[in-house]
């Protein structure tokens, strides 16, 4: 893969090893930028914005759809990318690439007119909404060009610029997406470009971007804060979540199993808003930990390339040895392993599907966010305990609430403290769908229209109405 700034692509000063988590060998490699390479990307960014922001609404809309259909296009390569640096089945692969196409699809039929908000005899006052300028962006690793698509779909119709930074474990399958759409956009309004953690940091101190877009953990998201809010730069953090799950005492245990572990483990439980806790009333507890291991024990663990897998390995070495420390923790500490709790004897990283029973309260795999194939069952008495300890800690992306009576289901949905809450679902998105965190789970919102609001900026302007026989 190559650098391609301002249209024409260079050489860089050295090349970023990727490893396929699947076998631990490297299997390609993307160049690694130096900081002059993004002074250049910033400031073909900063020369294109105007042009592009000058161009109709419905001109960016065809040029983002012409991108969608290159993309799909090219869905296999994309795909198998990603299965090779990420570890996804490759049919969960093909479906992030479909995520972006839907991305793009819905988020085009968004329009930014101007909105009359007051009206009198003399005057009409509009509210415009009008780009920003150059975006810097900043994906992680577990869902590269997926959560790509959330930042650079609305940037772009916005009429914004944008420098996009992959993730050092996951660059590839983005680099990709660059060279692909770089004949398509004019040179400068959508920039690809790979290196290391210290070029993240510089992105959000350059002096260009006027908002810096990111999505990773909450430690990072602290210092894209500080670091933005020196030259008051906008800032959208989706940052982690520890979703809980209450299992209310009426729940159907055998209906409510399959779709729990799916929201708990897709993507190998490696998506910020899976469920990542479970708090189960006492009246079914055994019953939905031994549903729970039983689906666990069936899931099929591989490559992500082998027919019939439904989890590949953790995306990279440091993922597997943190779900590895929380879960042998939660064991010393009394927790009952119910299935899995141990790595895969093979090559690359991979880890069982784990079921963890009878937690200690406290234990750091109920209150840290694993972002792994492990998953906590708590048992509770009273459902004022179970909201008590799902509001606990400083996340707030999701949450979610099931049992068969709706209607009290809702009820402790609506004490959840969460900027989404699901009853008898979870990991329901949409592009049409705002999404956000509270607490320490971010700042801002993506997706839907107020979404795409997030990558502009307000002008309220007055106009005079002139009367008949005045001038």
């Amino acid at each position: 893969m190559t650098l391609v700034i301002n249209g024409v692509a260079r050489e860089t000063r050295g090349r970023i090893e990727v490893e396929d988590p699947a076998t631990g060998q490297v299997f390609a490699t993307v160049a690694d930028a130096t900081l002059a390479d993004l002074d250049d990307a910033f400031a073909a960014a900063a020369a294109a914005q105007p042009g592009w922001a000058a161009r109709s609404h419905a001109d960016r809309v065809a040029m983002l759809r012409d991108v969608g259909r290159r993309l799909e296009e090219h869905t296999d390569e994309l795909a198998s990318l990603l299965t090779h640096e990420q570890g996804k089945p490759l049919a969960n692969a093909r479906g992030e690439v479909g995520t972006v196409l839907r991305w793009i699809a819905a988020l085009s039929e968004y329009d930014l007119e101007p909105e009359v908000i007051e009206r009198t005899e003399e005057k009409i006052v509009e509210l415009r909404r009008e780009p920003i300028g150059v975006i810097a962006a900043i994906t992680p690793w577990n869902v590269p060009l997926g959560l790509a698509s959330w930042k650079f779909v609305p940037a772009l119709l916005a009429g914004n610029t944008m420098v996009l930074k992959p993730s050092p474990f996951t660059p590839v399958a983005t680099a990709r997406l660059g060279e692909l759409v770089a004949d398509i956009l004019p040179p400068g309004v959508l920039t690809v470009i790979t290196g290391g953690d210290e070029l993240g940091a510089a992105m959000t101190q350059h002096p260009i971007p006027r908002k810096v877009t990111m999505t990773g953990s909450v430690e990072t998201g602290r210092k894209v804060s500080v670091a933005a809010g020196r030259e008051l730069k906008r800032v959208t953090l989706e940052l982690g979540g520890n979703d809980p799950a209450i299992v209310l005492p009426d729940a159907d245990v055998a209906d409510i199993a399959p779709r729990l572990f799916t929201a708990a483990f897709a993507n190998n439980g490696q998506v910020c808003t899976a469920i990542k806790r479970i708090y189960a009333h006492d009246d079914v507890y055994e019953e939905l930990v031994a549903a729970l291991a039983a689906i666990a024990a069936e899931t099929v663990v591989g490559n992500g390339f082998d027919d019939g897998v439904r989890l590949g390995p953790l995306a990279n070495e440091a993922q597997r040895d943190r779900v590895e420390m929380l879960v042998d923790d939660a064991a010393r500490n009394g927790a009952r392993v119910a299935s899995g709790g141990r790595r895969i004897d093979r090559d690359g990283y991979f880890y069982e599907p784990t079921i963890v029973a009878d937690l200690s309260s406290g234990t750091e795999l109920e209150t840290q966010e694993q972002f792994g194939p492990a998953l906590p069952v708590i048992r509770y008495r009273h459902v004022d305990e179970a909201v008590e300890r799902a509001n606990a800690g400083d996340y707030g992306l999701g949450a979610s609430v099931w049992g068969t009576d709706t209607d009290a289901a809702a009820a402790v949905a609506g004490r959840l403290e969460a900027g989404t809450v699901w009853v008898n679902a979870h990991l329901a998105l949409s592009p049409t769908l705002p999404f956000g965190g509270h607490k320490h789970s971010g700042l801002g919102v993506e997706n839907g229209r107020l979404g795409l609001h997030e990558y502009t900026r307000v002008r309220v302007v007055h106009l005079p109405i002139t009367k008949p026989g005045t001038v």
